[in-house]
């Protein structure tokens, strides 16, 4: 199954109305729908100011204290499964 991402409007009669053309053959289709956000920049910060504060993390731990302080959080799409496999087939030569 192929996946398309387009975009459209509703209309004031509440129908979906792609506004691009597709290259599909006729028949039936699967439609899910996600309401697109405007994000605004409403931020009062200068533009001159570097990164965002980096949120700390506690641990009782004195040993990992500074450590955590040197590290930065994981990405979102962090997927440990594939670091481990990355780090066994470097380890194992595959």
């Amino acid at each position: 199954m192929q996946a398309y991402k387009l975009k459209g409007k509703i209309d004031s009669s509440g129908n979906l109305v792609i506004t691009e053309p597709l290259n599909l053959p006729p028949g039936d289709v699967e439609i899910v729908v996600w309401q697109a956000t405007e994000t605004l920049d409403n931020t009062t910060t200068p533009a001159s100011e570097s990164a965002p504060e980096i949120p700390r993390r506690r641990t009782k731990i004195k040993a990992l204290q500074n450590w955590f302080e040197k590290t930065q959080p994981a990405p979102p799409d962090f997927d440990p499964d594939q670091a481990r496999w990355e780090y066994l087939k470097e380890k194992h030569n595959l």
